[in-house]
């Protein structure tokens, strides 16, 4: 694997496959197809520039049109306009194991959504539950980048530029265009946000220092590995919301070499630096910010990707777990392993939680009433692993979503049983 977030990588799976000194020769090494792959305009600031050139046995491009896919209706992008959006706490169970074959793309089904897909804007949030491995058939979503967190089951992403192994507690990150295949060792189910925004990149660390958080060696991008075969394979691509299909004489998975900075990547949520309080109050969730997607208003995110993950709780005279909160940005949660802190019952690995802006949100009366009860010496949160996608633009569940009997009914009343303070007389 080659370490370091967004750095120009240069790697061949056989050896002189890469030209030297230019990037399209008028004769490739081995008649190889040299192709540009653009994440961001080809104008876009150099610092913020994301390309990578391929070379590759047959160029993309070589294939038949695409027909409309119909296999999974459940998978959507905004704008929705088929559920109002709603001001109400809403919390799901975990998505079931489909009890026949599906792969990863049959199995997706969006949850939530905001910004238009047109614009390039905003996100979607799907789940995966699957049971088989993709075989003959890969997908690609022209719409937006994959942030893809496995809750249970390992994935093998075979992508055009290599091959990333992920389990529960990490993530991987597949660019908008990338083809890519999931190949499963078992039943396997998560979530993953689809973003339509600026490119993820690691969040600016200011008076943190040069360290910390997530740091840039700990991404991991794959080598170069291609297929040479021509059994035919299913492309399915997600554009523009809708999903289309075309057939292939071989396998898309066909780079020989590549170079540049816009590559799959992954990374172990176990390696993130914790940053926390030493002396008292609990500090912003902002502070778990793994990765983010700035918007045109600085400081206020297309999507951030918040952990919160196991770490010692040391603060004085402090009320530990996250307090009371309305906030102008929307929070959709998810939970990888264990338990949250601000909950102590009713969200599940696998579950989701949605709080969009302005609802009133924050622990259980359970997990208050331990919280204040609570002998302050040091302690660690040792069985966790929860995670937030937090959006400045409200979140809109599906129709799906709100129909679903996975919806939890009595979600409300957890913060419906709260004492009134009792003032001196």
């Amino acid at each position: 694997m080659l370490t370091g977030f967004g750095n120009q990588f240069t790697t061949e799976a056989v050896a002189g496959a890469l030209p030297v000194g230019r990037n399209s020769p008028q004769k490739t090494p081995f008649g190889l197809y040299a192709e540009q792959l653009s994440g961001t305009a080809f104008t876009a600031p150099r610092a913020e520039n994301r390309r990578s050139w391929l070379y590759r046995l047959r160029p993309a491009a070589s294939h038949p049109a695409f027909t409309p896919y119909d296999s999974n209706e459940l998978l959507r992008s905004p704008p929705l306009g088929d559920a109002p959006a709603t001001p109400n706490r809403l919390r799901w169970n975990p998505l079931a194991l489909p009890a026949g074959q599906v792969d990863f793309v049959d199995g997706l089904v969006t949850i939530a959504a905001n910004g238009d897909v047109a614009a390039g804007t905003g996100l979607a949030i799907h789940l995966y539950a699957a049971t088989k491995s993709m075989t003959d058939r890969a997908f690609l979503s022209a719409d937006g980048e994959l942030l893809i967190v496995p809750q249970q089951g390992a994935l093998t992403v075979v992508t055009e530029l290599g091959v990333i192994e992920v389990e529960p507690q990490m993530i991987a990150l597949i660019p908008r265009g990338v083809r890519f295949r999931i190949e499963l060792q078992g039943p396997a189910r998560g979530y993953v946000c689809e973003n339509f925004g600026a490119l993820f990149r690691l969040p600016d660390l200011g008076p943190i220092g040069a360290n910390g958080l997530a740091n840039p060696r700990d991404f991991e991008t794959p080598t170069a590995a291609f297929e040479d075969n021509e059994t035919p394979c299913q492309l399915i691509q997600k554009f523009q919301g809708k999903l289309w299909t075309t057939t292939l004489d071989h396998s898309p998975m066909n780079v020989v070499a590549w170079h540049g900075n816009l590559a799959p990547c992954r990374y172990d949520l176990r390696r993130f630096n914790t940053i926390n309080t030493v002396s008292y109050d609990h500090p912003d969730p902002s502070i778990f910010t793994v990765l983010t997607s700035p918007s045109d208003t600085p400081g206020t995110a297309n999507c951030d990707f918040v952990i919160f993950p196991p770490r010692w709780m040391v603060a004085e005279d402090t009320f530990r777990p996250p307090w009371f909160h309305r906030n102008i940005m929307s929070e959709f949660m998810g939970l990888v392993h264990g338990a949250y802190d601000a909950k102590e019952g009713g969200f599940e690995p696998g579950g989701s939680s949605l709080h969009n802006c302005m609802s009133g949100h924050g622990p259980d009366l359970a997990s208050y009433n331990k919280a204040i009860a609570a002998n302050l010496a040091p302690h660690k949160i040792s069985d966790t692993m929860a995670f937030m996608f937090e959006s400045r633009n409200v979140i809109q569940p599906t129709r799906w979503a709100i129909e679903t009997p996975l919806l939890q009914s009595d979600y409300e009343s957890a913060w419906r049983y709260f004492p009134k303070a009792e003032l001196p007389k």
